[in-house]
């Protein structure tokens, strides 16, 4: 399987990067940074450099020819602005489905996150604004004719991956390490699980495959 992953030099996508690789499949990096290229090929990745925020949605959907699936791994980051959060977090993720639908790529899993529909829509605050374009982004996303899964991670730690989680359309408050998104992530591409299914994802008491395999008895 080849899967093109915009966001491609970040925590969860390294991992997953090498993951997927491991696992026998092509996973593609899209970097802005040019020198981010050598971290990518390390995890196992084809870099592919790319700037979200500045290509159109042809470039990106010749990024993406050829693919199995795309994943959208991307974040303006913490300490970006409230501005780069909607040009990346939400635009970004738009602008990967429609290139998706261009390319004809039939599959996309975004990362979104948890409690992204209970933002504020009259504040200003830059973490307000995060929750406003991640809802929009999955909105947008959930609206194409994609086999779409959206991942919405509760509060994310670098812990070491415990395989054990918790999924569910709507779960308390908790946190997950990013090997164990990375995990789940790989899982919902690898396995078919969670097709046109939006869920939250924390760690819990539940190995992956089993976790995964409620949604699939619920769908």
């Amino acid at each position: 399987m080849r899967v093109v992953i915009a966001g491609g030099h970040g925590k969860i996508a390294l991992i997953l990067e090498r993951l997927l690789a491991d696992g026998g499949h092509e996973p593609v990096a899209l970097v802005r940074d040019p020198g981010h290229a050598p971290d990518v090929a390390a995890a196992g990745a084809e870099p592919f450099v790319l700037d979200l925020e500045a290509a159109s949605v042809d470039e990106v959907a010749a990024a993406l020819e050829g693919a199995d699936a795309a994943v959208f791994a991307a974040g303006a980051g913490p300490g970006s602005t409230a501005e780069r959060k909607l040009t990346v977090d939400r635009d970004g993720a738009i602008l990967l489905a429609d290139a998706a639908i261009r390319a004809r790529v039939p599959r996309i899993v975004v990362i979104s996150a948890m409690r992204a529909d209970d933002f504020d829509e009259a504040s200003d605050d830059v973490f307000q604004i995060y929750l406003r374009a991640k809802s929009e982004a999955d909105a947008a996303v959930r609206s194409t004719p994609l086999d779409w899964t959206i991942v919405r991670p509760g509060a994310l730690t670098d812990d070491a991956p415990s395989g054990l989680v918790d999924v569910g359309s709507s779960l308390p408050g908790g946190s997950i390490s990013r090997s164990d998104v990375a995990a789940v992530v790989a899982a919902v591409l690898t396995s078919g699980a969670g097709s046109r299914t939006q869920f939250d994802l924390i760690s819990g008491e539940t190995p992956v495959a089993s976790a995964l395999a409620t949604l699939m008895t619920a769908d």
